[in-house]
């Protein structure tokens, strides 16, 4: 699989499918989505950031920057005390991929190991790409793997996960998270609703890769999931970037001490905001800084409700920039959010 990565920090466990799906815009995909298509079978047009929203993405990082460093440090440190050397990264494409390259950097400047790095599919109801964990089992010990991702939203792909690794009972089925608003896992860098400047962007700063894709007519029985490249973008590559100014200011001092999650969980988050707005499928509601951008980006939001706490503040203006491009409606939520800063709502074509 082609990448902007440098192989030695990633092995990507997918199939190559540049140029074989047309990407398709968002009314588009949204209109098929709620007509029965899986999501993982469309790739949707990637979002050309305006200069205004560029403007924004960089105030990010230079705002977010060592809060996102140090949630890596912090992360590193759990996930080394449990494993030790013999770690082996399995980060979540594609999302999760910058984030396992960060933690790979973080433990081999400061414990000086140099632990594998794979990145693999998982898709929400359709489950874990089985082909790549053959792969890794074939050549690691099951109780080595320790997978990772950028954030939780509500929760979704966790149980996935769990549920995927039912079939491996030998292999630790914890996600290790930079970030954990909806609390659910102690295995995470910080359990507040931070900024992580990579959610900002979508394949220019993930390796020019699209999302993970899944489709009979593409993806054979012996195949890994599959993932374009795009190649035409690679002007505008900031993935490199993103790696070194995170990597510029990791604090090796910090110490992990506990993260056991407190306070609501996610979905209870979830589920009152769903009865107070009238949205009968919680997989239309998106919690916290990463999923609301990816609503932006992806889909056809109805509005976005943030933590009125939080209004205001430089950790969304990318989403606020966003929001007034798409003339998407941005308000303070009528309920309580817990510990996410912002939500993305999406309601059906029919009631928009």
């Amino acid at each position: 699989m082609r990448s902007s990565y440098d192989p030695a920090e990633v092995e990507l466990l997918l199939k190559d499918i540049t140029g074989l799906v047309e990407p398709l815009p968002a009314r588009v995909r949204e209109e098929k989505i709620q007509s029965g298509t899986h999501y993982c079978e469309m790739l949707p047009l990637e979002y050309k950031p305006s200069p205004r929203y560029m403007e924004a993405y960089y105030r990010a990082l230079d705002s977010y920057a060592q809060a996102t460093a140090d949630a890596v440090a912090l992360l590193a440190e759990r996930l080394y005390q449990r494993k030790g050397p013999k770690l082996v990264l399995v980060s979540l494409a594609r999302a999760g991929i910058p984030i396992g390259i960060l933690l790979r950097r973080y433990l081999l400047a400061t414990h000086q190991v140099a632990v594998k790095h794979y990145a693999i599919s998982i898709i929400r109801g359709r489950g874990i790409d089985r082909n790549a964990m053959d792969h890794i089992l074939a050549r690691h010990a099951p109780d080595s793997l320790q997978f990772v991702d950028g954030w939780t939203g509500k929760g979704a792909i966790l149980g996935q996960l769990r549920e995927a690794l039912a079939d491996y009972p030998a292999v630790d089925a914890s996600l290790g998270v930079l970030a954990d608003p909806a609390n659910l896992t102690a295995l995470c860098g910080t359990h507040e609703d931070i900024l992580i400047p990579s959610s900002c962007l979508n394949a220019t700063v993930t390796g020019l890769l699209s999302r993970t894709f899944l489709r009979g007519d593409l993806i054979g029985p012996q195949d890994f999931h599959g993932a374009a490249y795009y190649g035409a973008l690679a002007e505008e590559d900031l993935s490199k970037q993103f790696l070194d100014r995170i990597s510029a200011c990791f604090a090796p001092s910090l110490q992990a001490g506990d993260a056991t999650p407190t306070g609501p969980k996610g979905i209870e988050v979830v589920e009152a905001v769903a009865a107070c707005y009238g949205i009968g499928d919680i997989n239309l509601i998106k919690p916290g800084i990463g999923e609301a951008t990816r609503v932006l980006l992806r889909r056809l939001p109805w509005k976005i409700i943030v933590n009125p706490a939080f209004d205001g503040g430089d950790a969304l203006g990318h989403l606020r920039q966003l929001a007034a491009e798409k003339q998407v409606p941005w308000e303070p939520s009528q309920v309580p959010l817990g510990n996410y800063k912002v939500c993305g709502l999406i309601k059906t074509l029919s009631d928009l």
